[in-house]
């Protein structure tokens, strides 16, 4: 491959690519520099690390995949946005495994505080949640309880985890019934309660999406 015009962009593209086609934990800089017919070193004017150049995977797979999201809520409330939400999660977690790995890493802290993707994600998740009338702490209960099934459902589809004759689709669309009854009928927190979750040193900021 040629070597001009390599770029933070073209690198983190292509190990997106990479990630997809290999799986997220076989991307490396000599795999990289393979591809871009280059020497390893070449590659460390543009990125300081293998663990950084998987960080901004992570954060161009969370772009793509809440884009895809956000399109799909566009306009939707209730139930019909929690589908379109779940839907839209699901199809990108299964068309992009490796490009979705990297979105369950943990990303450092400074580089996520630039990521319009990261705050995009804080926003379209707590807001569709909101619509249920929750408020904190409640609103980040309900988004450890969408991700964990997010996630969950998703691994194991990917994995041929399940192996009973019913339909996934069809166990999957109950799943999303349910989780819509469990926000409609949220054991809300007391007055009490929510003091003492604040006293705790919990700020009530939205600390995490469904889309990493």
């Amino acid at each position: 491959m040629v070597r001009v015009g390599l770029s933070v962009e073209r690198l983190v593209a292509a190990a997106a690519d990479l990630a997809d086609e290999a799986g997220f934990d076989h991307v490396s800089l000599s795999a990289l520099a393979r591809r871009f017919g280059v020497k390893d070193a070449s590659l460390y004017s543009h990125v300081r690390n293998l663990q950084e150049l998987r960080a901004r995977v992570a954060l161009l797979a969370g772009g793509e995949m809440i884009d895809r999201i956000a399109a799909d809520v566009a306009g939707r409330a209730g139930k019909d946005a929690l589908r379109a939400f779940a839907g839209a999660y699901r199809a990108y977690a299964l068309a992009h495994p490796g490009r979705y790995a990297a979105t369950q890493m943990r990303v450092d802290p400074a580089l996520a505080a630039d990521s319009p993707a990261m705050r995009r994600t804080a926003e379209i998740t707590y807001g569709m949640l909101r619509g249920y009338g929750l408020a904190e702490p409640d609103l980040t209960d309900a988004v450890r309880l969408l991700r964990s099934t997010f996630h969950g459902y998703c691994a194991l589809e990917a994995t041929g985890g399940f192996h009973a004759a019913r339909d996934v689709q069809a166990s999957w669309d109950k799943a999303v019934d349910a989780l819509h009854t469990a926000l409609t009928h949220w054991p809300r927190e007391t007055h009490e309660a929510s003091g003492a979750h604040k006293a705790s040193g919990a700020s009530g900021a939205p600390e995490e999406g469904t889309a990493r």
